[in-house]
């Protein structure tokens, strides 16, 4: 349980090592797949004796869905900063939409699309992975219902129901990359500006108002 640095062996705290522990498993997760976050699995990539992961996480499950939470909490926070964080300011709820519908149009977003599909079923047979890929969907519509809320507010936006209008525009998103395991070369070019054109009209912004300038 060290780390060696400065010449000299450093003991990790124990919130520093299962801080490493989700991480490594939130890369796995994200490259090859929740399946594949075994505790042999992360031991071998952090160089350490898979009875080091065990004693952070006796349940495996537990593991698992914390990956998933770590890797999806990272996404949204890097997509949609909260209108609390020191990277949004005040005046920024359209620049904010903006931005996010180019993000996603990326192929960058691509292993995170592939993971929730990943995750939302295998929660069928996880209770816990299900827990938190639940408690992650609300999160996202929360966070757009926030930023919608603060465009109304400064007049950027026309809503009058904002959550409703953020999970009618989180479900066309998630469901443009549906096909991202499959068909997405055939399907993709169609709907690439279909989330964004949805918003737009559940905003009451004209045609290409949430394209970035």
């Amino acid at each position: 349980m060290t780390s060696r640095g400065a010449g000299k062996q450093v003991r990790k705290s124990a919130a520093e090592r299962r801080g490493e522990i989700v991480a490594a498993a939130a890369r796995v997760g994200l490259q090859e797949g929740l399946e594949c976050v075994t505790r042999q699995r992360i031991a071998d990539g952090l160089g350490v004796r898979p009875g080091l992961i065990h004693h952070y996480f006796p349940v495996v499950e537990e593991l698992v869905a914390e990956a998933f939470t770590s890797a999806t909490t990272a996404e949204l926070d890097g997509l949609l900063p909260s209108t609390a964080s020191p990277e949004r300011v005040g005046g920024d709820a359209l620049r904010t939409l903006q931005r996010f519908f180019t993000l996603i149009s990326g192929a960058e977003f691509d292993d995170i699309s592939k993971l929730w599909i990943n995750a939302r079923h295998l929660s069928r047979y996880r209770p816990a992975l299900r827990d938190q890929v639940v408690s992650q969907e609300l999160r996202w519509c929360h966070r757009i219902e926030q930023i919608i809320t603060e465009g109304v507010r400064e007049q950027s936006f026309r809503c009058d129901d904002p959550w409703a209008a953020a999970v009618r525009i989180l479900a066309v998103v998630d469901g443009a990359g549906a096909y991202i395991n499959t068909s997405a070369d055939q399907r993709m070019a169609p709907l690439a500006d279909l989330a964004r054109r949805i918003a737009e009209a559940e905003l009451g912004l004209p045609a290409d108002g949430l394209r970035s300038p």
